[in-house]
């Protein structure tokens, strides 16, 4: 199963499972297909976004988890 972190790239967490963006959308990450997001990490756009990355990381991993099971 794919664990991330929050070191982990946007653009890399779009490689390992694209069905994240709608989750990303609907906590108002609206910027998934802008260039400079791809390198954004995890931590970085939460904190952009006014998001507690340690929740984010545990919801990404939660809906991974599910999403490939």
């Amino acid at each position: 199963m794919a664990q991330v972190t929050k070191s982990t790239m946007i653009g890399e967490l779009l490689q390992i499972d694209a069905n994240i963006a709608p989750v990303l959308l609907n906590i108002g990450m609206h910027c998934l297909g802008c260039p400079s997001s791809q390198m954004e990490t995890i931590e970085e756009a939460a904190m952009v976004h006014g998001i507690e990355p340690d929740a984010l990381v545990e919801k990404i991993n939660a809906f991974l988890a599910k999403d490939h099971a």
